[in-house]
């Protein structure tokens, strides 16, 4: 009983870096996203160069960097669980960003030029137009890297947090046993399940909307 309970502890911090990174990621990836598609050419410039820095290095070292290097080069120190959130929606934002800028890409052009000649000024013509069918399309996608997101919350390990996964392993080095690892794996299992059902709801529902 008090391995399950170490391991609820563990799966608590899991989901609390995981909730926290889903809620600011989407709409900073959405905002990236817009900038990277926006005619100011600087400013889609440098959001090419975040997406390129953020998706060309490991998250892992990028975890390092905020943690251990910004108190040397910049003398920012932060907790361990603020530098994880902010090394996590970074990352993420960038792939997600990726992901919205296809979404809005495949909007035909034609859809444009019709909310225009009804009058709709741009940002009308993204939240009432583009935007819903941005949302179904990307559904997919996004539900891939939203799982992704559950199984890389174990990287925090190397800020010494214990979620779920390092509570497992030091469980197992203390009492020999295997076993928290296969309880391990079943949290994991059953969080990913849940967002798998989650994931499909949300695709029949905008199913409604087909073409």
């Amino acid at each position: 009983m008090e391995m399950i309970g170490l391991m609820f502890d563990g799966a608590g911090l899991t989901l609390e870096i995981f909730f926290t990174t889903l809620v600011f990621t989407l709409p900073l990836g959405l905002l990236v996203a817009l900038i990277r598609l926006s005619k100011f050419r600087p400013l889609s410039f440098l959001m090419e160069v975040y997406i390129w820095l953020m998706r060309g290095t490991p998250l892992m070292l990028q975890l390092l960097f905020i943690y251990y290097a910004l108190p040397i080069v910049a003398d920012i120190r932060l907790p361990d669980f603020s530098a994880a959130i902010i090394a996590f929606v970074l990352n993420y934002a960038a792939y997600f960003a990726e992901i919205f800028r296809g979404g809005i890409q495949s909007i035909e052009r034609g859809q444009y030029e019709a909310a225009k000649t009804l009058g709709m000024t741009y940002v009308q013509t993204m939240r009432r137009i583009v935007l819903p069918q941005v949302i179904k399309r990307v559904l997919a996608p996004v539900s891939n890297e939203t799982i992704t997101l559950v199984k890389d919350t174990s990287l925090v390990y190397v800020l010494a947090m214990n979620d779920l996964l390092r509570t497992a392993r030091t469980i197992v080095q203390r009492e020999f046993d295997m076993t928290p690892f296969l309880v391990a794996a079943i949290f994991y299992l059953v969080m990913t399940l849940v967002l798998t059902k989650v994931f499909k709801k949300l695709e029949q529902h905008y199913a409604v909307y087909d073409e």
